[in-house]
């Protein structure tokens, strides 16, 4: 059986008859533990599948690498459950020489699993200082609006496990002109963006120019963080952003849409990237008095 999905039994109740029992399929969440140079340096809970994508983006997330050649190797570590199989649940990354090991001491593991443990300014700020690449100007190419709205239906229409389980997060990332370049699926909607951070960093696309991130819940501070760092320029979320995602957003120059249903969206920061927004810019600044 795959180790995405499990089956397990349920009781299936209801206003009209009684209850039946049936099988259910599950999304899987498992621990996984990064190891850098044979040292612990993170745990996180996600869905298997694609673990080498998650463990590259989240050094990226991170600011640990940048460039694919940064990474020497990445190999699963040998363990067993209870019964003998190997569990592929821990992976070691070997850096290539030069690259700067990161602090893994107790206090940083735990700050690094928290997130966004001291959120502010001052976590804006290191956001900042810790971009290789940020987003694209605004001067670049702007994207259709009626590609915006068409991503939410492209995703979904992509999520395989969720159609399955009903139970993962899914981030894809689309071109400029709506084609999907790659998708990924998560319990953890941080770990769905990861994985496709940590693709394009393998494949040797970053910086990620004119492209869009739709992501399948709501944006928060951790997932505009996450596209700075990998220098994309437009995040659009099917749910609402945070109120420090929007800060963020619009102190490091990304654009961040929320609530895409369809027929509408919200523009939080950065507008300017999105053609009818940028055209009505434009046209109020020629109205405007001299």
């Amino acid at each position: 059986m795959s180790r995405v999905v499990q089956r397990r039994r349920v009781v299936k109740l209801g206003l009209e008859g009684g209850p039946r029992r049936r099988e259910d399929v599950l999304a899987a969440e498992e621990p996984l533990e990064v190891r850098l140079g044979g040292k612990p340096f993170s745990v996180t809970m996600r869905t298997p599948g694609d673990d080498f994508d998650l463990v590259a983006g989240f050094l990226v997330s991170e600011g640990v690498v940048w460039e694919p050649g940064q990474l020497a190797s990445l190999r699963f570590c040998a363990g067993e459950d209870g019964q003998g199989r190997q569990t592929y649940n821990v992976i070691d990354v070997q850096l290539a020489a030069g690259v700067v090991l990161p602090e893994t001491s107790l206090e940083r593991h735990v700050y690094t699993s928290s997130s966004c443990g001291i959120c502010g300014t001052a976590s804006i700020e290191a956001v900042t200082k810790g971009s290789r690449f940020g987003p694209a100007g605004p001067a670049g190419p702007v994207l259709g609006l009626g590609v915006l709205l068409s991503l939410p239906e492209r995703l979904r229409a992509g999520q395989q496990l969720f159609e399955r389980t009903g139970g993962v997060h899914a981030a894809g990332l689309f071109g400029f002109d709506g084609g999907l370049l790659c998708l990924r699926e998560d319990v953890g909607r941080h770990n769905a963006v990861d994985k496709v951070i940590g693709w394009a960093l393998r494949e040797g696309r970053l910086p990620l120019r004119e492209t869009v991130l739709q992501v399948s819940g709501r944006a928060s501070f951790e997932l505009v963080q996450k596209a700075y760092l990998a220098g994309i320029p437009v995040l659009s979320a099917v749910s609402a952003p945070s109120s420090l995602a929007v800060e963020l957003a619009g102190q490091t120059g990304l654009t961040l849409a929320g609530f895409s249903r369809g027929r509408s969206i919200n523009i939080y920061a950065h507008p300017e990237r999105i053609a009818e927004a940028a055209q009505e810019t434009a046209g109020e600044a020629e109205a405007a008095p001299a």
